[in-house]
C-alpha cells in the first residue's frame, strides 16, 4: 500500500455522489451503476473529503469530533483503499 502524505486533499471521485440515506441509515456513495452503504466511521471520513482539507485535517477533525487521539494510521488505510477503488481522488 502506498503511503499517501498528511498534505494530499482527498475528494469525492468524479460520477460518485455521498449522501446519507435515511432508509438505509447510512451515508452511501451512489455512482451510476449502483450504491455502496458505508458503515459509520467510513462515512464520517468520506464526509470530510471535501478537496480542499488535507489529509492530516481530516484525521485532527475526526479526533476533534470524537474526543480520541491516534486515527491517523486508520485514517490514512482507508483513504488508500477508497483512492484503489475510485470513491476518492487527489486534487491539489
Amino acid at each position: 500500500m502506498n503511503t499517501i502524505a498528511a498534505t494530499a486533499k482527498p475528494a469525492i471521485g468524479r460520477g460518485m455522489r455521498l449522501q446519507w440515506e435515511p432508509a438505509q441509515k447510512a451515508h452511501v456513495l451512489l455512482y451510476p451503476e449502483g450504491m455502496i452503504k458505508l458503515n459509520g466511521s467510513a462515512g464520517e471520513i468520506m464526509k470530510r473529503c471535501d478537496g480542499v482539507r488535507t489529509l492530516s485535517e481530516i484525521t485532527a477533525d475526526l479526533e476533534r469530533s470524537f474526543a480520541t487521539t491516534g486515527l491517523g494510521d486508520d485514517v490514512a488505510a482507508f483513504v488508500a483503499m477508497a483512492l484503489q477503488k475510485k470513491w476518492l481522488e487527489m486534487r491539489s
